[in-house]
Parts: C-alpha cells; structure tokens; sequence
C-alpha cells in the first residue's frame, strides 16, 4: 500500500505541476493577447492619423494651387482691362480696323484662357449689390431702379471657381 500511496502523491504532484504549468502558460498567452490588442490599437490610431495626415496635405497642396491661380490671374486682368478699352475705341481708317480685329482675337483668348482657369466675370448690371463681389465706389438716388441696384460697372469683377473672388467689380449703386 506504502508503494501505492507513493504512486499516488507522485502523480498528484505531477498534475499539481502540470496545473501550475498550464496556469503560467495561459496567463503568458493572455498576457500575448493583450500586448497584441494594444499593438493592433496602436496601429489602427497611426494609420488613422496617417490618413488624416494625407487628407490634410492635399487640402493644403489644392488650396496654395488655388492661391497661386488667383493671384497670377489677378495680375493679367489690367492687361485684359485694357484690351477691352482699345476695342472700345472708334476705328476709322482701314489699318486701325485691322488692329482692332487683332485686338479682338487677344481679347478672346485670353478671356477663353481665364475660362480654362475656372475664372469668370461676376455679373454686376441690373444686379443686387452684394459686397461680397462688388466695390461700390458710387451712389446715385434714381427713383426709376430698386434701391441697392448697380445700375453701372466701371472695372469687371472675377471670380475663381465659383466662390473665391479675383477681384471685385467697381460699381456705382443707386439708392
């Protein structure tokens, strides 16, 4: 029986080994477990902020595109300005009339080159006044127009894209 009893207290020590074994193996495992979880959350939170980085960069690269449009183009509307003073005046002989044709074409293609840019001209006649795209550098009192009308545009107004002014159209406003 002693031999038995030996036998015995041999194998429960073996299992009580085995046990304690199998307890520090699953608390290493859960240990892995959690190092992963926080490794995984760790690359999860750079790739998010990666990804929000190259958003924001090329909002920023589309945004000084914009900028460096609007201020090259801003410097070629007083040659355009005054493109359209030389068409307005009158040709009389057969040479000035075949400048002013020249001038024509220049005039053109530079206004379908402002097109291509997404540049167009803010409507101002028979408009209300928005300060947002008018410089009202007038004020007259005519009962015939409804108050806050621009009734004459002296220099043309442009805008990029739809919603990001050039420059301001210079307008006489009745009240």
């Amino acid at each position: 029986m002693e031999k038995e009893d030996k036998i015995t207290n041999a194998e429960e020590i073996k299992e009580e080994e085995m046990t304690e074994e199998i307890s520090e193996e699953n608390d290493k495992l859960k240990e892995c477990e959690e190092k992963l979880k926080e490794s995984e959350d760790k690359y999860l939170r750079l790739y998010a902020e990666f990804d929000n980085y190259k958003k924001r960069t090329e909002k920023e690269k589309s945004a000084r595109y914009a900028d460096a449009l609007i201020d090259t183009a801003a410097e070629f509307l007083p040659i355009l300005d005054n493109l359209e003073r030389a068409l307005a005046a009158e040709a009389v002989s057969e040479d000035a009339k075949a400048i002013k044709d020249g001038v024509t074409m220049i005039e053109k293609q530079m206004k379908e080159t402002l097109s291509k840019l997404k540049i167009s001209e803010i409507k101002a006649v028979g408009e209300e006044f928005n300060p947002n795209l008018h410089n009202a550098v007038m004020h007259i009192e005519d009962e015939a127009v409804t108050e806050n009308t621009v009734v004459e545009e002296f220099i043309k107004g442009y805008i990029y894209d739809g919603d990001r002014v050039v420059r301001h159209s210079m307008v006489k406003v009745a009240n």
